[in-house]
């Protein structure tokens, strides 16, 4: 029975990261893709809160970008995460693309666009390894149960 209980809390464990990475880390990351080839600094855009934590060899970095237009302030909240020894303090520039400036980003993620995307497959897939596995045994061991007893 506690067996049960740890697969089953592994799995909702590793299913709640995997689905955070999803909403806070791909957003930036699709949208980068969008614009990398397009995105220019952004007289004006700044970094109103910004903060970087290195775990090991991967480092997570949120900021908060924000543009003054004629018709109002755009702000965007950004994650990026991807491998690398951190060196101390980043400093950023506000990029976007002039056609939508609500996509800001900056120039330190696209230049770690590749890192950035190899970083979330290869910890995405080890959070969805670590959701299902649990999962799967718990699946197996209570089919097996139905066997005990048969040749």
């Amino acid at each position: 029975m506690a067996g049960r209980l740890w697969a089953l809390l592994g799995s909702v464990m590793f299913g709640a990261m995997l689905v955070a990475l999803a909403v806070y880390t791909l957003p930036s990351l699709v949208s980068d893709w969008r614009i990398h080839d397009t995105a220019r600094p952004m007289a004006g855009g700044r970094v109103t809160e910004g903060s970087c934590s290195s775990k090991l060899v991967v480092n997570i970095c949120d900021a908060t970008l924000s543009f003054q237009t004629n018709s109002g302030a755009i702000s965007r909240d950004v994650n990026y995460v991807f491998a690398g020894v951190q060196s101390g303090d980043y400093a950023v520039t506000v990029l976007a693309d002039p056609t939508h400036p609500e996509w800001m980003t900056t120039d330190m993620a696209i230049e770690r666009l590749w890192n950035r995307t190899i970083t979330l497959l290869v910890i995405g897939g080890l959070l969805l390894s670590l959701t299902l596995a649990p999962a799967i045994a718990l699946v197996r061991r209570l089919g097996n149960r139905g066997d005990a007893g048969t040749i």
